[in-house]
């Protein structure tokens, strides 16, 4: 049907953005609210359901919805979500398919993010290429082919868990020193006091200290991608998130950490860039998925 829709969700902490989007991938409307506190999966539930009834048309056709942590390999149910309350095998695509009477599939966030960049962002000219996300945690994602990986089970590409110094700050996953404990929001607060925007504002203003730290930043994402570069050679490594807004000031650490560290025959033509889509890709990417689960039918 030439005007079939869906709705693609991106479930944050703070905040639940909505949109609805065609076959092409234009958004045709959206809508951010704030996700209840505490964010049990009944309240979240509850505010979805409100949100989606605010957008959805009679040519929606699926749903997508992205989560903060893995979902199970059928995109059924929420396994966790480590910074929500009470999320633990949420069958939250059953939950809305009856409030809604709309198929709907799970995703991921950091997943959807990467599918949104591979679909109409600066993932969009490579089949293969890693995606980290730099948030109030580290997500990724991983392309093969073209494809999203996903793993056994669903619970592929959590590159932010990876470890990365085995004595370091202990990690809700259970890791120590995990990239995670050094490169997302909370760890710059922790190592700086700051918060990255500052830093930003500071690196732009010649500021030595925030220079200094942006190029050790840079250096320890350096360090974390090499055993991902070796392991999966992708074209591209493709940097989101928040903390990416100071992405002129950490590149040229990463890459000398990289050069240093990965073989040229393990990097051949590799390139390191910004994401594109900013805070619509992790919506983009769940209506990506929506459309794969709408095509299968």
């Amino acid at each position: 049907m030439v005007n079939s829709e869906v709705i693609g969700i991106d479930l944050g902490g703070t905040a639940i953005k909505l949109g609805r989007f065609g076959q092409d991938g234009t958004c045709l409307q959206s809508l951010t609210v704030p996700t209840p506190q505490p964010a049990t999966p009944e309240a979240v539930l509850a505010v979805m359901v409100d949100a989606i009834a605010q957008i959805n048309s009679d040519q929606t056709v699926a749903i997508g919805v992205g989560t903060p942590g893995p979902a199970d390999a059928t995109g059924r149910i929420a396994k966790i979500a480590i910074n929500l309350p009470g999320w633990c095998d949420v069958p939250l695509a059953d939950w809305l398919e009856v409030k809604t009477g709309k198929p709907t599939i799970l995703g991921n966030d950091a997943n959807c993010a990467g599918l949104g960049e591979a679909w109409l962002g600066a993932g969009r000219r490579f089949q293969n290429f890693i995606m980290l996300t730099l948030g109030t945690g580290v997500g990724g994602a991983i392309i093969l082919d073209g494809k999203l990986f996903i793993g056994h089970q669903g619970a592929g590409g959590e590159l932010g868990l990876i470890s990365f110094n085995p004595d370091g700050p202990m990690c809700n996953s259970g890791n120590h020193g995990s990239l995670e404990q050094y490169t997302s929001l909370k760890a710059i607060r922790r190592r700086t006091g700051k918060e990255p925007f500052e830093l930003g504002v500071l690196a732009e203003a010649a500021d030595a200290d925030a220079l200094n730290f942006w190029q050790e930043y840079g250096r320890d994402l350096g360090i974390g991608l090499t055993s991902l570069i070796y392991v999966l050679t992708p074209e591209a490594i493709v940097i989101g998130g928040g903390v990416s807004a100071s992405f002129k000031f950490f590149l040229p650490a990463m890459k000398a950490e990289i050069e240093k560290r990965v073989m040229a025959t393990s990097r051949v033509g590799l390139q390191i860039i910004p994401a594109e889509l900013g805070n619509a890709a992790g919506m983009l990417g769940a209506a990506k998925l929506a459309w794969q689960q709408h095509s299968r039918f």
